[in-house]
């Protein structure tokens, strides 16, 4: 889980000013020393470490916090929004050209994700802007590279250029140009070659094809896993090709993510996607300040209801909350549910960006096995369809045949069926406006009514804000399919 390290560490400098009535300028100066070393135990960049702590300093200090109320809050909000800024305060879109087409030039170091990322954000806009891309296969060094474009093309429905690797990627782009034109597509990749290191001839190459292609974006791609390298190959390809635009791979595998903190303050240049998974569809647009709340253990609920709304059926869901409401919910419904979250991502990552749930003790070093998921699935699929239609007639003689049937224990049957009635209950209630109900969902996430979340009245603050958000977000949907 990306950042995983550095939240920990944040959160236990942090821990210690909520605990006081009154902050000191000496336990300031303490957790900024714990800050300090939690950022660079993390690799993020030493300058960008350095301005950051001074900042957070100089703003706790120059206005007067420690002498005003909740010292301890305003600093968390302090360094949220220093964060924030850190990454670059707000997400920044693609360039666009006013005429057709635009043209993306990917560029990286080999094993960063170069082509995999081509693919991904031509489907995303294909699917989302109902675009005509058209990608251009123009690495002639890597063994397979035009092979797995093309693959990629094929699994997209996306038409891709190639010339084969015994022509010169300048004759490769100015041919594809010209047949994106005849084509009439809006928007050109153009996979660049990459190589092991940064070389004099690769970024003469990449010179020229910028000079053939006039790029409207130059988007470099870097593992984030790669740390303070990351930085340092952003900063090459930067000083020589001027790039617009950065994409962070493997996220999902950089529990420190000093890359992501520190490569926009060294270069300049905006984060504008990152990828977190290796399906075609993990490929996110890069909100600062939802990083920012996600590295402080405050959760993301906005980038979690965006992912429900893509991956949910709407529809569907207008049904199963309708279901909800009349607390006639079943077994067919819990099944549905279950599909749809397990395409959203691993549980335990759409867990976190909930507010107050990453933090959790109960979730500490969770891992939500798939295995735990496909024996449920099982002990569903041994009822029969009026079993799963009206669990009410789960008597103990059923149950039995159902173990027998899915192979699971006595004990995990009623387990599940237990549990499935108490959701079912609560879920009722809530969605009735019984508050009594919400506030067991909210303890069950560790909250109440916002001070009990772990860490104190801060984060229960921004999970009552992220809560509203997802209220109004929920009210507007309704208004739209009415």
């Amino acid at each position: 889980m990306a950042f995983e390290g550095l939240t920990d560490r944040l959160q236990q400098a942090l821990s210690g000013l909520r605990r006081k009535g009154k902050v000191t300028d000496a336990d300031l100066r303490e957790t900024m020393r714990e800050i300090r070393l939690a950022l660079l135990e993390a690799d993020v960049n030493f300058k960008v470490v350095k301005d950051f702590v001074r900042n957070v300093r100089e703003k706790a200090t120059g206005a007067k916090v420690l002498d005003g109320l909740n010292p301890a809050q305003q600093i968390v909000s302090i360094v949220n929004d220093e964060l924030t800024t850190m990454m670059g305060e707000s997400d920044v879109p693609l360039n666009k050209s006013p005429k057709i087409p635009t043209v993306i030039m990917m560029v990286g170091l080999q094993g960063a994700g170069k082509t995999t990322t081509a693919g991904k954000l031509a489907l995303k806009l294909k699917n989302e802007q109902n675009a005509r891309p058209m990608m251009i296969a123009a690495d002639v060094y890597r063994p397979a590279a035009i092979e797995q474009l093309k693959t990629l093309g094929e699994q997209i429905d996306v038409p891709v250029f190639e010339m084969g690797t015994d022509v010169n990627p300048r004759e490769i782009v100015k041919a594809g140009m010209a047949r994106a034109a005849e084509l009439k597509a809006d928007y050109v990749f153009i996979d660049a070659a990459g190589r092991l290191q940064i070389d004099e001839e690769l970024m003469q190459e990449l010179a020229d094809v910028k000079e053939i292609a006039h790029p409207d974006e130059i988007m470099l791609v870097v593992d984030a896993m790669t740390g303070q390298n990351a930085v340092e190959t952003a900063e090459g390809f930067n000083n020589r090709l001027d790039i617009t635009g950065i994409v962070l791979t493997k996220l999902d595998g950089d529990t420190r993510g000093g890359a992501a903190l520190s490569i926009r303050a060294v270069t300049g240049k905006p984060i504008k996607f990152v990828g977190q998974g290796e399906k075609m569809t993990d490929l996110d647009i890069f909100y600062p300040d939802r990083m920012a709340s996600r590295i402080l253990g405050m959760g993301d609920l906005l980038t979690l209801i965006e992912k429900a709304q893509k991956d949910y059926d709407e529809k569907q869901a207008a049904e199963t909350m309708e279901k909800m409401k009349s607390n006639t919910f079943d077994f067919n419904d819990f099944i549905d549910q279950m599909d749809q979250l397990q395409n959203m991502g691993p549980m335990e990552d759409i867990m976190k960006m909930i507010p107050g749930m990453a933090n959790n003790p109960a979730l500490k070093n969770a891992k939500i096995d798939p295995k735990d998921m496909a024996h449920i699935k099982a002990i569903v699929m041994s009822m029969t369809p009026a079993e799963r239609e009206n669990p009410d007639i789960l008597n103990p003689s059923r149950k039995r045949r159902l173990a027998a049937g899915s192979g699971r224990p006595i004990v995990e049957v009623n387990r599940m069926v237990k549990q499935f009635n108490q959701m079912k209950k609560m879920m009722s209630g809530v969605m009735n406006g019984n508050m009594a109900g919400m506030e067991q969902m909210m303890n069950a996430m560790g909250g109440g009514n916002g001070a009990g979340f772990p860490g104190g009245g801060m984060k229960g603050k921004m999970a009552n804000v992220a809560m509203k958000q997802m209220a109004r977000k929920m009210r507007k949907n309704k208004k739209k399919r009415r």
